[in-house]
């Protein structure tokens, strides 16, 4: 499993035929299904999304995607 530092998950930000990955709870995961050109009600792909993802969603919500590595 890879581990991403900060700035490599920022590279995957969904934009210009990236991937888009976001990381909560240290496990990054591929949501580009959901998020277009990197943005998801108003979230950016790329960033650790766990404190803005547990005010919206439960665990279940998030673990249905692929999960690419981990968040250093």
């Amino acid at each position: 499993m890879k581990t991403f530092t900060s700035g490599e998950l920022a590279e995957n930000d969904g934009r210009d035929g990236r991937p888009a990955y976001v990381a909560v709870d240290g496990v990054v995961y591929d949501v580009t299904d959901i998020f277009e050109y990197g943005d998801h009600n108003s979230h950016q792909a790329g960033r650790d999304l766990s404190a803005e993802f547990h005010g919206q969603h439960d665990q279940s919500f998030i673990t249905k995607y692929p999960v690419v590595g981990k968040l250093e």
